[in-house]
């Protein structure tokens, strides 16, 4: 049995949602309190026994490279003055995993993205991270979905419940229940209507994919907007595999909007021991008045 090893995210869009400040800064790199958001994928990711991690990125995505590399002139202004626990936390990050670039060149979509991963991914089943789904949950959520993987043997996609307001935001899966957190996926509605939704499981977080996933991306056509989905070519994987469904627990923030990215930061805030009194003070105190 392969062991799932290298994890594809996809960081090459233009984070049109986030205009005018993402015009020369990655979305990946807006902060949650004081790391941004693409190393929140990251860590999880190295948690779950990730050592390979293939960033797709394109224009005006350098910061992220800078972000995952060593900064000596930092480290050493930090180390002169005497900041060990900054010098600490900017020292691990490029140490985390071996990192890989591979530059999207056309705004192709997700799929195209994905497919630009092949050559480095060959026969190896792998993860993809969508890094906008910024998951609270007290279990990995990526070592959630190798698990199942590794029991089953077949592609996997993240799946959370979410309310009947919701539904229509995501895809959602037509399941067979099987045990505990795993389902069956026997289809794919998109964004659908809450009276034609086939459950309320809602497709986030990512995938664990096998390299056959390549073969279909090759030969997919453009859908929606002119553009190569990832979802796409999953829906033509199910008429010829067993795609299986691992259900998270936990709650989700888009970090990838401006009020999910800003109810994240209030989430994360209130967690972080430097922050959390003062939040809570702001929240009883300044909020009241609004």
């Amino acid at each position: 049995m392969t062991k799932i090893k290298k994890a594809v995210i996809p960081v090459a869009g233009f984070g049109t949602r986030f205009l005018p400040v993402t015009k020369a800064q990655p979305k990946e790199m807006l902060p949650v309190v004081d790391k941004p958001s693409v190393q929140y994928a990251v860590e999880e990711a190295v948690r779950a026994g990730i050592k390979d991690i293939i960033l797709i990125t394109g224009n005006s995505k350098r910061a992220i490279e800078d972000h995952f590399d060593s900064n000596f002139e930092l480290e050493y202004n930090l180390k002169t003055k005497k900041k060990t626990q900054a010098l600490k936390a900017v020292q691990k990050i490029a140490k985390l995993a071996n990192f890989i670039y591979i530059r999207q060149n056309k705004a192709l979509g997700n799929g195209h993205a994905i497919l630009c991963a092949k050559s480095v991914i060959g026969k190896e089943p792998f993860v993809v991270i969508w890094p906008d789904d910024l998951i609270d949950s007290p279990q990995n959520c990526i070592q959630q979905m190798i698990e199942v993987y590794d029991q089953y043997q077949s592609p996997v996609i993240g799946v959370l419940a979410v309310t009947k307001k919701e539904v229509e935001k995501y895809g959602i899966i037509k399941n067979k229940y099987i045990t505990k957190n795993v389902h069956q996926v026997l289809g794919v509605v998109e964004k659908p209507k809450l009276s034609k939704a086939p459950s309320n499981l809602a497709i986030l977080k990512g995938y664990v994919l096998t390299s056959s996933v390549f073969g279909i991306l090759e030969k997919l056509k453009p859908g929606k907007g002119g553009e190569i989905w990832l979802a796409d070519a999953v829906m033509k994987l199910l008429k010829t595999h067993s795609v299986f469904a691992c259900e998270f627990k936990g709650k989700i923030y888009d970090v990838g909007s401006k009020a999910g990215w800003l109810k994240a930061n209030i989430a994360y805030a209130l967690k972080h021991p430097e922050l959390k009194e003062e939040i809570k003070k702001f929240i009883a105190k300044d909020l009241k008045k609004i």
